[in-house]
């Protein structure tokens, strides 16, 4: 996998940008104007650099639906697409200011009548109105979620990649995990093969916890120790080419102890149900059944989520039970599924796989050995 800074391979992102100027044909918008790193790359096909952890919204790219044209936030040009061109790049600047009258500056903003953002600060709530004079400021993340919810052949090629990398991550600590182990190291393992397979981009950090064996979802101590028959999860998430892959599994440490192959039989059965229920035209909400009419009880963190460039729709939880009750599985859509079954006195078993839905039925990205 290469390292330098490229751009994204020109049939992905020139599908992906068609998908979001048809999607921008029927909210009626004709500035997107995006700031989340994962929109921004989308659209642009354009590694973003320096945009590690939170920040707030900046109008980073700037999407024209009548002429396709993108303009992006980049003092240089490495990286981005040559369509794109350097005359239509604009400096970074700390000034919100600035970079208002920069996009005011553009042809196209006094022309616009309905400008979508994905996000919104008070401060650019404030002045983006004074960019676009002539326009209503609306919301375009509905825009970009229909576009982005259905994965093309490209995409499901660069998830592909993903996930594979994040389970030769998971892979490592596996081999390494016994009695006597702590997870710091063992988390140490996971990033340092995922850096081996050339992504140095975790998408997620907490990669392996000892199960607790007296409440459901805590983790058994604090000091990160490893004891004999303790039920290990492992979570490697790889941010690979833009596009998040997700895997996890569970292993005994040392000892399997009594009760254990039962458990994980539990957890196969419920893996297999919850593969089943990916089909298109289902509802999302029989993925939550699924755990209900298995007897489990509802793990704290989603049981299912769109992957791509970060979370994608839809997302099943059932905190979340008025969007879960509106969505339907599709076609074209990869899923992160999630199967968690516990018992007291050993522990918990939990694993994680990409899933996509197709018109012939569910087939499952995931390919990891060892675990469960």
């Amino acid at each position: 996998m290469a390292t330098e800074t490229l751009p994204d391979d020109r049939a992905l992102r020139l599908g992906r940008r068609d998908r979001v100027l048809a999607q921008m044909a029927i909210h009626d918008l004709d500035l997107l104007v995006l700031g989340r790193q994962a929109n921004v790359r989308y659209v642009s096909g354009t590694p973003q650099l320096w945009v590690a952890g939170t920040r707030p919204f900046g109008p980073i790219c700037v999407l024209e639906r009548t002429t396709g044209e993108i303009h992006l936030n980049s003092t240089w040009d490495e990286g981005v697409p040559d369509e794109i061109g350097r005359d239509r790049l604009y400096g970074l600047t700390w000034s919100p200011y600035t970079l208002t009258d920069v996009i005011k500056g553009l042809a196209a903003s006094p022309k616009a009548r309905r400008v979508g953002t994905d996000t919104l600060s008070p401060t650019f709530a404030q002045l983006l109105p004074h960019a676009f004079p002539n326009a209503e400021l609306v919301d375009g993340e509905p825009a970009m979620r229909a576009a982005r919810r259905i994965k093309s052949d490209d995409e499901i090629a660069a998830l592909r990649t993903a996930v594979d990398v994040a389970g030769t991550a998971l892979a490592a600590p596996l081999r390494e995990l016994a009695p006597g182990s702590r997870e710091p190291a063992l988390v140490g393992a996971l990033m340092e093969a995922m850096t081996m397979a050339g992504v140095s981009t975790p998408a997620t950090q907490n990669g392996a916890w000892v199960t607790s064996r007296e409440h459901p979802w805590r983790r058994a101590r604090e000091d990160g120790r490893i004891e004999s028959g303790d039920l290990v999860a492992f979570a490697a998430g790889a941010l690979a080419g833009g596009y998040v892959g997700e895997v996890g599994r569970t292993a005994v440490a040392g000892d399997e102890p009594a009760g254990a192959a039962a458990l994980y039989g539990r957890s196969k059965s419920l893996t297999e149900k919850l593969f089943v229920a990916c089909r298109p035209g289902g509802p999302a909400a029989a993925l939550l059944e699924v755990y209900e009419q298995a007897g489990e009880a509802l793990p704290p963190m989603p049981v299912a989520h769109g992957l791509g460039m970060g979370f994608d729709s839809p997302v099943v939880s059932a905190e979340l039970p008025r969007s879960v009750a509106d969505a339907t599985l599709e076609a074209g859509m990869v899923l992160a599924v999630t199967g968690y079954v516990w018992q007291e006195g050993l522990g918990a078993v939990f694993t994680r796989d990409a899933v996509h839905i197709t018109d012939d039925g569910p087939v499952v990205l995931t390919s990891v050995q060892g675990g469960q």
